[in-house]
């Protein structure tokens, strides 16, 4: 976890009484810069990656007979998947709450 993470809330105080509370959490320098790199990743190419590993690990399968190879390459399928939507995710909604407002994380 980045160590620049922070957690928790700062409330907000009118005449000593509590009136809301906004949530404080932001992402840390190092996990905006990556995020901000594979964003410009299309989200084809994880898909690509994902098809691609099916069809190596069915031609592992097929032609050879490191069927234990071929199980460990079908297993990134999932990953890239995975990998792929949470890209889409920071492309749609931004790095964290704080940096894009409009975002349906107010």
């Amino acid at each position: 976890m980045d160590s620049t993470t922070t957690y928790g809330t700062t409330p907000t105080y009118g005449n000593s009484q509590f009136i809301s509370a906004k949530p404080t959490a932001t992402e840390g320098d190092v996990t905006k810069k990556i995020e901000n790199v594979t964003a410009k990743i299309p989200s084809i190419g994880y898909l690509s990656l994902a098809l691609g590993s099916m069809a190596l690990s069915a031609s592992i399968a097929a032609f050879t007979e490191r069927k234990a190879l071929a199980n460990f390459v079908g297993l990134w399928v999932p990953s890239f998947m995975l990998i792929g939507i949470y890209n889409k995710l920071v492309k749609l909604e931004g790095n964290d709450h704080l940096s894009k407002p409009e975002s349906a994380f107010r």
